[in-house]
């Protein structure tokens, strides 16, 4: 088909041209979809795909193994940012005030899909044929199983949240368990990526050292770990990790606090508070074996609850949307050619793998109804509430790239499930804002149920960020 070429007199400039097509292509793109109501992550993954049709040119060079580096390790700081924002946008007090519906709706609204997940690839594994050979060698394969179940559990309700607002129901027991659950989920999210790379000794996504395991078996003599005792060994270090970040949080909020009263909208700010995002990310997989990108919502976390809040996430989603953000989702689109010219002549892709795919995106849409919508009905809501919190949950977005690029680039799962993310964040975003209308036809807006468990007087205020933003933890 075609061959990436190995460009042997690359300069650093060469890699300025692609960049420059994929912010054009990324931009133009993104507003023509926000027109019609779609997230702009899709137009980013688009302009990738058409920046990629560059490979078939015979004789290029523009996109060559060299580019490609340069732009994942441009990647890779949008990805971190993208997580930051969404943690330094984490608004604690609204899962407070929805209280335990939202700590329901969320648990059963990872469980369920994560379940659907894990066994709609163990049975194609065990009894479709479908091979694991991208798997490091000594990897067991429930574990990328398990991973495309983590991939299912991520929610994005922009779109959500956009549809109730247009239809005057954002600020209602509905809308608010929505945004609430929302923001857990991501948490939940997040550390279960963490911890199902970590569990499955991945050294992949480029962390090998383990610090309690290395004090443990070095410092204190103690040789090499068993499978058993590493297993307790990873758990007890990422507590050490979320402990240390706690206990941390207090003297960080106090210097940004500091900072937020004496130099209020000030440069050093933003640029001090990415400082700290970066090194967090970096400390988390360097040191504990946790992705970089919890290490980076984390850092956004503690960051959540300063003064400054505002300001640093104004700057830091201004600097990523700008230029990182679209180039993270263009490298997503762009590997998607290096996956069609590894496989190229080669016939590796494989037939159940396509079953697998579309079962997988079905799953992934029912998975959060079924599972969302039984923690409403157990929290009192009514059928019809619960339903549409349940399809409230379904829209997907750009958590749902990360966190399966997180685990194409921890070699847990192929390559070739990212089309059927963009499948499912496509699906889920036409239909998810059609069926909350429907639901909610004939309905007077600001009308507010008193059917759930939360009291009528509880309202969560509307997001400040546009409903299109890649940034927004509740997409």
């Amino acid at each position: 088909m075609f061959q990436i070429p190995d460009d042997q007199s690359f300069q650093a400039f060469k890699i300025l041209l692609p960049v420059a097509l994929i912010l054009l292509l990324a931009k133009v793109i993104s507003v023509g979809f926000s027109k019609i109501h779609l997230p702009q992550v899709v137009g980013f993954l688009v302009a990738g795909l058409l920046v990629g049709c560059i490979y078939f040119i015979p004789g290029q060079t523009i996109l060559s193994k060299q580019t490609q580096s340069g732009i994942d390790i441009l990647a890779k700081f949008g990805v971190v940012l993208i997580l930051f924002s969404a943690g330094v946008e984490t608004d604690l007090k609204q899962i407070k005030a929805v209280g335990f519906a939202s700590v329901v709706i969320t648990s059963l609204g990872v469980i369920v899909p994560l379940g659907l997940g894990f066994l709609c690839a163990f049975l194609c594994r065990v009894y479709g044929g479908m091979t694991s050979t991208f798997l490091p060698a000594g990897i067991n394969p429930i574990y990328s199983d398990l991973y495309y179940g983590v991939i299912l559990s991520a929610t994005s309700v922009s779109i959500t949240v956009a549809t109730l607002k247009e239809v005057g129901k954002l600020e209602t027991p509905v809308g608010s368990s929505i945004v609430a659950a929302a923001i857990l989920d991501d948490i939940i999210g997040i550390i279960l990526l963490s911890l199902v790379i970590s569990l499955s000794g991945s050294t992949a996504s480029g962390s090998d050292f383990n610090l309690l395991g290395w004090f443990i078996s070095d410092v204190c003599g103690a040789g090499k770990l068993s499978p058993a005792v590493n297993v307790i060994v990873i758990l007890i270090n990422m507590a050490m990790f979320f402990v240390i970040s706690w206990g941390i949080s207090f003297l960080v909020r106090r210097f940004f606090n500091h900072l937020g009263k004496k130099y209020p909208h000030h440069i050093r700010i933003p640029i001090y508070s990415l400082a700290f995002c970066f090194l967090w990310a970096y400390l988390a997989q360097s040191l504990f074996q946790i992705a970089d990108i919890t290490g980076a919502y984390i850092a956004g976390l503690i960051l959540s609850a300063t003064t400054p809040k505002d300001y640093i996430d104004h700057r830091a989603e201004t600097t990523a949307n700008v230029f990182f953000v679209p180039i993270f989702f263009a490298s997503v689109a762009l590997k998607m050619f290096s996956v069609l010219s590894s496989q190229s002549g080669s016939g590796s892709f494989q037939t159940i793998f396509l079953v697998f795919g579309f079962l997988w995106i079905f799953v992934g849409l029912i998975g959060k109804v079924i599972g969302a919508g039984s923690g409403a009905l157990m929290t009192h809501f009514k059928f019809k509430d619960a339903l549409r919190i349940g399809i409230g949950m379904m829209a997907r977005a750009e958590v749902l790239i990360v966190t399966a690029q997180t685990g194409v680039d921890a070699e847990l799962v192929s390559p070739n499930i990212i089309p059927f993310t963009l499948g499912l964040i496509l699906i889920s975003s036409f239909v998810t804002p059609v069926l909350i209308k429907i639901l909610y036809k004939n309905e007077p807006p600001d009308a507010i149920s008193h059917s759930g468990t939360v009291p009528a007087e509880t309202t969560v205020a509307a997001p400040t960020n546009d409903a299109n933003s890649t940034t927004s933890p509740k997409q």
